[in-house]
């Protein structure tokens, strides 16, 4: 049989409406929207535009406020980067939380190389942010705070809008990364007091190799200093020529999104409460890392089992594909930093199995992960060497 996906949080599948919508211009609609001579070239442009403000209503942006990239990482390195080289007469202190993905942490550490100095704030055991100690760690010399909208292991929905109004209270920048969050929960980046702003499309079933930055652009402009030099493409931003198919592909899915969100997040959450009731119905001693569902993303669900050892836990489980946290560093054997920094792991830490639930999973996906999972966890279990 075809293996259970439940591992949203990696990847997703391109939606058919999506995919319908990219084909034309793999082939008829072919032009290069940097071609303003002829009609080809048009049509381009007019998609690229169209896509531009489909992304930007997602967000509550205007349309001039989206600069298209090839997806979160290169957002975020955009995003750090090019603020922090921007203001670098005014401050050299920037901020973020040891649990941000790695693109964040990595974008930290090279400036830090390179003379910043960097804050790194821990978070309480749900894995949110600490608000008082966000507001003690600004000082007068403090451009930018960079805290993501969602974790992409554990699902915590941090407080944006009142990290907005700290960020705003002091004048300094605030980033986010999105990633996980956009088109999946309500995001308003003039509510909620956000600079800019990083997604991809493959995180809400649009292509890979295509995302955005927001970059607010209301009075005073935000000074951000490109990454990638050329064309100057993307208002100066970004240059290369435009993967016009997969924008298009981008502002089709925050569309759907955007259209189908509330009636998608209630139903996602109520299969997440399904698939927690029922391991904790059929498997002893069952810890959900993270926030309870008020504060998570609804498709999200992270749990531990103790007196499992993790990689013979996933190798077991065979036909559901679910993982034990980040995609992006699957392959290292090292303790997850996000379990590490909630105090989620050690002896008594156990196996941990992400689920990441989506737009084609179903309640027979469910019981089989329940089925599954409660079979092979109680197996390894009984199968453990006494110890005295």
């Amino acid at each position: 049989m075809t293996p259970v996906y439940l591992d949203y949080h990696a990847t997703t599948p391109v939606d058919p409406r999506v995919l319908e919508a990219m084909l034309p211009y793999f082939t008829e609609r072919f032009g290069n929207p940097a071609s303003k001579q002829h009609k080809f070239g048009w049509d381009a442009q007019a998609a690229v535009d169209r896509a531009r403000g489909q992304v930007a209503a997602l967000i509550g942006a205007s349309a001039g406020e989206i600069c298209f990239t090839s997806g979160a990482t290169e957002s975020n390195n955009l995003a750090i980067k090019g603020v922090v080289q921007a203001l670098r007469e005014r401050g050299d202190h920037v901020i973020t939380v040891v649990t941000e993905h790695k693109s964040v942490l990595d974008s930290f550490k090279r400036l830090e190389r390179e003379g910043c100095r960097v804050t790194r704030l821990g978070v309480d055991g749900q894995g949110v942010v600490r608000l008082e100690e966000l507001r003690a760690a600004i000082t007068d010399r403090t451009v930018l705070v960079s805290i993501m909208a969602a974790n992409n292991e554990i699902g915590v929905v941090q407080p944006l809008a009142e990290i907005g109004a700290i960020t705003r209270e002091r004048g300094v920048l605030f980033h986010t990364d999105a990633a996980q969050a956009a088109g999946k929960v309500p995001i308003d980046v003039a509510a909620m007091g956000i600079d800019l702003l990083s997604l991809t499309g493959h995180k809400y079933y649009g292509p890979k190799g295509a995302g955005a930055l927001y970059v607010r652009k209301q009075k005073p402009k935000l000074a951000l200093v490109c990454q990638i030099d050329g064309g100057g493409h993307e208002n100066g931003l970004r240059s290369g020529t435009l993967n016009v198919p997969g924008i298009v592909g981008l502002g089709q899915a925050a569309q759907i999104c955007r259209e189908e969100m509330p009636t998608e997040a209630p139903r996602l959450g109520a299969m997440r409460d399904r698939l927690l009731a029922g391991l904790r119905n059929r498997i002893d001693d069952v810890r959900v890392n993270g926030p309870e569902a008020a504060q998570r993303l609804p498709h999200n669900l992270h749990v531990s089992f103790s007196g499992v050892e993790g990689e013979g836990l996933l190798m077991a489980l065979g036909d559901l594909a679910v993982s034990t946290g980040s995609a992006c560093s699957s392959g290292s054997q090292a303790p997850s930093h996000v379990l590490e920094a909630i105090g989620a792991v050690g002896v008594h830490g156990g196996a941990s199995i992400r689920f990441g639930l989506g737009r084609t999973t179903t309640g027979a996906d469910i019981d089989f992960a329940i089925e599954r999972v409660s079979t092979v966890v109680n197996s390894l279990r009984a199968s453990r060497p006494l110890t005295h």
